[in-house]
């Protein structure tokens, strides 16, 4: 009983250390510099609001001196000027209010800010999608890895035993000695692939303790009986006209479109002129002046409007329009790229998707067909049909189909993440349905 509590408390953590994509992925999101850098870049573009709103309210401005004068008077003529000294200061506030009335600029500028904001949360939701599939990636890199390192020791495994078998059958007389080199040869190329794979694991798993600030002892693998299901809707069509419409990079260069298109208006804006309402009240207090002994206390208020109007500038405010209506095409043309860009990226995530099932489908024929070649192998060998190499090739096949029917299934995966990243509808609830096709 002392035996089997001391085995269960080593091996409790060790079931409890498995790690899942969605854990991963909350590891991440707190750690990842770039998503906590696109996190401050968001909160940076949300300020432009508040920066454009400013220019159509009223501003206020406070501006007061203190000056202490002495002035010594040293006269040519005492008659008719006597000479004197004279301390006096002077204190005083100005407070000025302004009112935009007219400036056509600035509302097109708070325009802009409310385009500048919606640009800046579609460029921090595009880095939620990137957080998911740079996650989902590492982490089923990591499986591959591991999946292909396990393979390989278990066929180094199967063909240590065909190298004993060969060298038994040799010393009895049963086979020649091309059996056991044979054997040999195949085994020490699994053990230079076995380092490889070991090499390769450690990597993987680098690069996701990089986006996670973990390393993790395990993670949870993918169930074996797993189906993955095509694409819903599955209609290449549905999912390329949803892109060219919803995709992040789309609405980005939208809301850039956007921008450009108001900038243009707000250069044509620069020729007219400006109207704005100016409040001002003032007080200066003196204690006497160069010319008057006596002090005074003046206080003084204005209301008044005032225009400026820009008749000529040297030709800068025409170059700036030429410019910014220049600027305008050449964004439309980049939308233009951009929505090109997403039916592209979704036609390509979407045939990968349908092509992967496809291919996972045939594999796990092919593992079957394999394992019976394999079986058959094995037995013809035994019966002196078959030589070691057939039953070595055998083996071989049956281990590459294993790995690759792994990796088509990891790909298919994150290649239908992918479609839905594109399509800009990838969400966390995306990635809770992944979760649930791991062993528990």
């Amino acid at each position: 009983m002392r035996f089997w509590t001391i085995l269960i408390a080593l091996l409790l953590p060790l079931a409890a250390g498995a790690q899942s994509l969605q854990q991963v992925y909350g590891d991440a999101r707190g750690y990842d510099a770039q998503f906590a850098a696109a996190r401050f870049a968001l909160l940076a573009g949300l300020e432009k609001l508040p920066q454009g709103r400013a220019l159509i309210l009223p501003t206020l401005n406070l501006a007061a001196n203190a000056t202490f004068t002495r002035l010594d008077l040293d006269s040519k003529n005492d008659v008719l000027l006597p000479p004197f000294t004279r301390d006096f200061r002077t204190l005083g506030y100005t407070l000025t209010l302004t009112q935009p009335v007219y400036r056509p600029q600035n509302w097109i500028q708070y325009e802009q800010a409310e385009v500048q904001v919606k640009q800046a949360e579609a460029i921090f939701g595009q880095a939620g999608q990137d957080l998911i599939l740079r996650v989902a990636v590492a982490y089923f890199d990591v499986l591959a890895a591991q999946d292909t390192l396990a393979l390989v020791r278990a066929q180094k495994a199967a063909i240590g035993e065909q190298l004993a078998q060969a060298k038994r059958n040799f010393e009895v007389g049963t086979a020649t000695i091309t059996d056991t080199h044979e054997a040999q040869a195949r085994y020490d190329l699994t053990v230079a692939q076995e380092i490889a794979a070991q090499n390769d694991v450690d990597t993987r798993n680098r690069a996701l303790q990089q986006l996670t600030g973990k390393e993790y002892g395990t993670l949870q693998p993918l169930r074996p009986d797993v189906k993955l299901s095509p694409p819903n809707p599955n209609n290449m069509q549905t999912w390329v006209d949803i892109a060219e419409k919803s995709s992040y990079p789309v609405q980005i260069q939208e809301a850039t479109a956007q921008i450009a298109e108001l900038e243009a208006k707000r250069a044509r804006a620069a020729h007219r002129p400006t109207v704005d309402l100016v409040v001002t009240h003032g007080l200066t207090n003196q204690t006497g002046s160069s010319t008057v002994a006596v002090g005074s206390d003046i206080t003084g208020s204005t209301l008044g409007l005032q225009l400026a109007w820009p008749l000529y500038a040297g030709g800068a405010i025409s170059s700036r329009e030429r410019e910014a209506a220049a600027n305008y095409e050449r964004s439309r043309q980049d939308l233009e790229n951009a929505r090109r860009s997403s039916a592209l990226t979704t036609r390509q995530s979407f045939l990968a998707v349908a092509n992967g099932i496809a291919q996972i489908n045939a594999l796990e024929q092919a593992l079957v067909s394999s394992q019976s070649a394999l079986d058959s192998n094995k037995l013809g060998y035994e019966v002196g049909v078959r030589i070691n190499i057939d039953v070595l090739n055998a083996q071989q096949q049956l281990f590459s189909t294993r790995r690759d029917l792994a990796v088509a299934r990891y790909n298919t995966i994150t290649n239908h993440l992918r479609l839905k990243s594109a399509a800009g509808s990838l969400g966390e609830n995306d990635l809770e349905e992944v979760n649930r096709a791991l062993a528990p």
